[in-house]
C-alpha cells in the first residue's frame, strides 16, 4: 500500500458498543477510513447494494454471530456479489468448525476480539494486500477443522504426508520451513508440492493455499 492510499473499512456487528469501540480504534490510524457500519448481515448487504463500486469498502470487519444473517452467510453473499471485497472475520469464537466455515466462505483472515488494536490494524493491512493474517491458535483451529472435514469426506487421493504439506502451505510456510517442520529435505518437499499441484489441477502454491483455506481441499482433489 502506498503512503497516500487509504483503506476503506466497513464494520458489521450487532452490538453498538463494539462498533463504537472499533471505530474509535481504527480511526486513530490515518491510513484507515471507517466509511460504514451495519448491525447485521442483511443491513450490510443492503448498504453495499445501494452504493457504487468506488464507494464500497476495501475491507469488511465481520462479526460471526448476528441476527437476520450471520457472519458466514453474509460473507458468502458478499463474495458472490462483490468478490474484490476482503472480509476479516472478527469474533469471540474459536471453535474449529467456525474457523473452517469462515475461511471456506471467503474470509481472508479470522481474528479474535481479544486482539490488540495494533494486531487488528495489521490484519486489516494484510487483508487489503490479500494476505491471510492469523494467530497461532486460529491457525491451529483451522488445521483441525480441515482435518475433521478430510476425515468425514473419506477422501484418500492424497497421502498423509501430502495432506501435511498442504496444510503447512495453507499456513504460509516456505519450502524450507516445511522441510524443517516435517524433518524432510527441501527436495522432498518440492516433490510433494508438485504432486499436490498435479492432483489438485492447480498452477502454483498460492492457489493451493487458497484452495485449502476457502474451498476445503478434500472436496476438490
Amino acid at each position: 500500500m502506498n503512503s497516500s492510499e487509504t483503506i476503506k473499512v466497513m464494520i458489521v456487528d450487532d452490538h453498538d458498543m463494539v462498533r463504537i469501540g472499533l471505530r474509535t480504534y481504527l480511526m486513530l490510524d490515518p491510513k484507515l477510513d471507517v466509511i460504514a457500519e451495519a448491525g447485521n448481515g442483511r443491513e450490510a448487504l443492503g448498504w453495499l447494494d445501494s452504493h457504487a463500486e468506488e464507494e464500497r469498502p476495501h475491507i469488511v470487519l465481520m462479526d460471526m454471530m448476528m441476527p437476520e444473517l450471520d457472519g458466514i452467510e453474509t460473507t458468502r453473499a458478499v463474495m458472490a456479489k462483490y468478490p474484490n471485497t476482503k472480509i476479516v472475520m472478527l469474533t469471540s469464537f474459536l471453535e474449529d468448525d467456525k474457523v473452517y466455515a469462515a475461511i471456506e466462505a471467503g474470509a481472508v483472515s479470522y481474528v479474535l476480539k481479544t486482539v490488540s488494536a495494533e494486531e487488528l490494524i495489521y490484519a486489516i493491512g494484510g487483508a487489503y494486500k490479500g494476505m491471510p493474517v492469523m494467530t497461532s491458535d486460529v491457525s491451529q483451529a483451522l488445521t483441525r477443522g480441515l482435518r475433521k472435514r478430510t476425515a468425514q469426506s473419506g477422501d484418500e487421493d492424497l497421502t498423509e504426508r501430502e495432506k501435511e504439506v498442504l496444510l503447512l502451505i495453507a499456513d504460509g510456510l516456505s519450502n524450507k520451513e516445511i522441510a524443517d517442520e516435517l524433518h524432510i529435505s527441501i527436495k522432498t518437499v518440492k516433490t510433494h508440492v508438485s504432486n499436490l499441484l498435479m492432483k489438485c489441477e492447480l498452477e502454483d502454491r498460492t492457489q493451493l493455499a487458497v484452495l485449502a483455506h476457502r474451498k476445503g481441499w478434500a472436496n476438490r482433489v
